[in-house]
């Protein structure tokens, strides 16, 4: 029996599952992208952060990762989405209803070739990784109590309003250059994380001076979850599996490369030693720095933005930071203001220098609000420094937001209860917060039990203290 030309198998034609306006493709990227970027938090960042501290903090350090993704899916939903990406309500933040109602999530997301349930869903995955990225200034020492209500207040009062100022209907819309999120989740997480680590406090003295990882190959282990995941994290930011996803993705790769091995080499000239956590710390700057520009420059541009990731976050951790009292002021435990503030604001400046007026047409219907990058501004000067202007602005908005929010947040959740552990807590670490410990093993600074003496009957005490014949 012939079939007629115009036929298509059961399930690939509209119906009611599958309307004219759903791109199985999209949807299906979509979906992949979302869960790669969860895995940079759970399992990715859970792993690192349980790895990259001290063993008596391992537990406190995986679980503050685990809890915060959580707890940041549950505001996102039912309210924390709408504040970031909803109607204009103010020129700061949208108005806080659910994103649960009855048939909002089936419908078409705007402009996109998906569900609104995508959408919702891989935001929330960009919004809970800012919030964990934060975390690891604070790891071994902030009273658990106090970080179950730090993340909800966070993300609903600092998180939605960068993102709905410069991604949303804020009054930043379609003048600031970010494409993933070098502003909106790496410079605010950078920023919040150092401001919070002020008011927490430091870790214990001994902590501070002598804080040696548990387990590096777990740490390489984290990385790579964090290095891979970053595809979906870049490669779902256009909401479509087109041209610039792919650009945006090999861009993501070179610049991540080039980024670590700088560091490695800057390590090996300076300190003689190739460090395996160095060349985490430069894998993580070139993720961060080439993401509000990855698929906006050429791969030429992403191996220079490599080297000045490599080299100038590398400068302001290993040698400004030991110089400057007031970086040595605030206890930052895993030095989250280089590696995400500092690289997340060169990342922002570099590509309002680098960005291309023809990818720029790709990927935005609106890119004639777009001044090109000033290397590419030939005949358009005036354009290209008035975006480098605006990339500034950018810059000093999320900054002094989060430094001020962060702040009244802290001081706030105070007033209820410790900010710091107690220090008998911060003594002894995962068993005193949670009555667990990462591996039964013995501790730091416990013995070993002493063996019983076996008791010996007299009889035999008699046969050996006979003497031979």
């Amino acid at each position: 029996m012939s079939l007629p030309i115009n036929y298509l198998p059961e399930g690939l034609g509209p119906d009611a599952a599958s309307p004219d306006w759903l791109s199985k493709g999209d949807n299906a990227w979509q979906l992949i992208a979302t869960t790669l970027v969860g895995l940079q938090s759970v399992p990715g960042l859970v792993i690192l952060y349980g790895s990259m501290v001290k063993k008596k903090w391992a537990v406190n350090s995986a679980f503050m990762a685990l809890y915060a993704f959580a707890v940041a899916l549950l505001s996102w939903v039912l309210w924390a989405h709408q504040m970031a990406f909803g109607n204009y309500h103010s020129p700061l933040v949208g108005k806080p209803v659910p994103s649960i109602r009855d048939g909002v999530l089936l419908a078409q997301s705007d402009q996109h070739r998906f569900p609104v349930a995508d959408y919702v869903l891989f935001q929330f995955a960009f919004a809970a990784i800012t919030v964990i990225l934060l975390a690891g200034s604070l790891l071994g020492r902030m009273n658990f109590y106090a970080w179950m209500m730090f993340v909800p207040l966070w993300l609903t009062f600092s998180y939605t309003v960068g993102a709905f100022t410069i991604w949303g209907s804020g009054f930043l819309q379609y003048k600031i250059i970010d494409y993933a999120g070098g502003y909106v989740i790496h410079l605010s997480s950078g920023v919040a994380g150092f401001t919070a680590a002020y008011w927490v406090g430091p870790r214990h003295s001994h902590d501070r001076q002598h804080f040696p990882p548990n387990n590096i190959i777990q740490i390489l282990g984290g990385a790579g979850f964090l290095w891979l995941g970053w595809t979906g994290f870049n490669g779902g930011a256009p909401f479509s599996a087109g041209l610039i996803t792919s650009l945006a993705i090999l861009n993501t790769h070179i610049c991540t490369a080039t980024s670590l091995l700088v560091w490695l080499a800057l390590d090996m000239v300076v300190y003689k030693k190739s460090s395996v956590i160095g060349a985490v710390q430069g894998m993580i700057t070139g993720l961060v720095c080439i993401t509000p520009g990855a698929g906006l420059v050429d791969p030429w541009a992403a191996v220079i933005m490599g080297m000045m990731s490599g080299s100038i976050p590398w400068y302001t951790m290993m040698v400004l930071h030991r110089k400057s009292a007031f970086f040595q002021s605030v206890d930052d435990t895993l030095a989250v203001f280089h590696t995400h503030a500092v690289a997340g604001f060169l990342g922002g400046l570099l590509s309002g220098v680098f960005a291309r007026p023809n990818l720029l047409r790709m990927l935005y219907s609106n890119a004639d609000n777009y001044g090109p990058g000033l290397l590419h501004s030939k005949g358009q000067l005036h354009r290209g420094l008035r975006q480098m202007g605006y990339q500034i602005l950018g810059a000093i908005f999320i900054t002094a937001w989060n430094a001020a929010v962060t702040t009244i947040i802290c001081l706030v959740i105070s007033r209820i209860v410790n900010l710091r552990m107690d220090e008998e807590a911060l003594e002894v670490g995962d068993d005193a917060v949670h009555g667990e410990e990462a591996y039964a093993l013995w501790g730091d600074g416990e013995r070993m039990p002493k063996p019983r003496r076996l008791r010996i009957p007299p009889i035999c005490r008699r046969l050996v203290s006979t003497p031979t014949l």
